[in-house]
C-alpha cells in the first residue's frame, strides 16, 4: 500500500494531483493485481466484499471530478490530511473489530466514502484499510482483500480520470515507463527492511507519511 500513497503525496509536491494519479496508474494496476493473486482466496473474497468495492467504483468516478476541477493547492491540502490520518491511524493501531452483522451495512457506507476520497485525492487507503483489518482476514486473505481494493480503485481512478479528459495517451506511456522503477523500489524497500526491524521499519514508513501530509496541507497557506 506504500506506493500509491507514497508517489501521490511525493509527486503531489511537483505537479498537479491529476497529472501524478494519471502517471500511477499502470503502477499501482500492476502491483496490486500481484497483491491480489498471492493466495488462494480470491474469489471468496470477491464474493464478501462485491457490494463495498462496487461502491468504491461507483464514488471514486463520481468525485473524480473534484480532483481535476479544485484548485491545486486546495486539492494537495485533502491529499495531506488524508495521509496524516492514516499515518496516525495506524502508527495508534486501535485493535477494531466488525462483527458479520455490522459488516453487511458497514461495507456498502465504507466503500462510498472510500470512493470519495479516492476520487478527490488519488489515495484510497482511508477508510478501506482499517476497516478491512478489523474483518480479521487471515493475513494472506488481507493481503488479497487489500490488493482488491487497490485494483478497484486504480481501475476507477483511471475511468474517472479519462471521462474527464485528464488521462491522455502520451501520460498512459510514463506511466508504463514507471513500472520498472515501482518494481526496482518495492525489491529495495524489501532489502532495507531486511536490515531493520519491522516495526522500526513501519514506524520510519509512517512518520514520513505525517512529515509529506504536512508539507501538502500549508501549500494554501504559503
Amino acid at each position: 500500500m506504500g506506493l500509491p500513497t507514497v508517489a501521490m503525496g511525493l509527486l503531489g509536491m511537483f505537479m498537479s494531483l491529476p497529472i501524478a494519479a494519471s502517471l500511477l496508474v499502470i503502477p499501482s494496476f500492476v502491483t496490486n493485481v500481484l497483491q491480489l493473486f498471492t493466495g488462494p482466496s480470491v474469489m471468496l473474497i470477491i464474493r464478501r466484499l462485491w457490494l463495498m468495492m462496487l461502491l468504491i467504483l461507483a464514488g471514486t468516478v463520481a468525485a473524480s471530478s473534484l480532483l481535476i476541477s479544485i484548485n491545486t493547492a486546495w486539492s494537495a491540502f485533502g491529499l495531506g490530511v488524508v495521509l496524516i490520518v492514516y499515518a496516525v491511524f495506524a502508527l495508534i493501531s486501535p485493535s477494531l473489530t466488525v462483527s458479520q452483522a455490522r459488516e453487511k451495512w458497514m461495507s456498502p457506507v465504507i466503500g462510498g466514502v472510500t470512493g470519495v476520497i479516492t476520487g478527490a485525492t488519488g489515495v484510497f487507503v482511508m477508510p478501506a484499510v482499517p476497516f478491512l483489518q478489523s474483518l480479521r482476514f487471515r493475513k494472506d486473505e488481507l493481503v488479497q482483500a487489500l490488493g482488491l481494493s487497490f485494483t478497484v480503485s486504480t481501475v476507477a481512478l483511471a475511468a474517472g480520470l479519462y471521462l474527464h479528459d485528464a488521462l491522455r495517451v502520451e501520460q498512459i506511456s510514463l506511466s508504463f515507463m514507471s513500472i520498472l522503477p515501482a518494481l526496482a523500489g518495492m525489491w529495495l524497500g524489501q532489502k532495507v527492511r531486511a536490515c531493520i526491524s519491522a516495526m522500526r521499519f513501519r514506524q520510519c514508513f509512517l512518520l514520513f507519511l505525517i512529515v509529506l501530509g504536512i508539507e501538502l496541507i500549508s501549500r494554501p497557506f504559503i
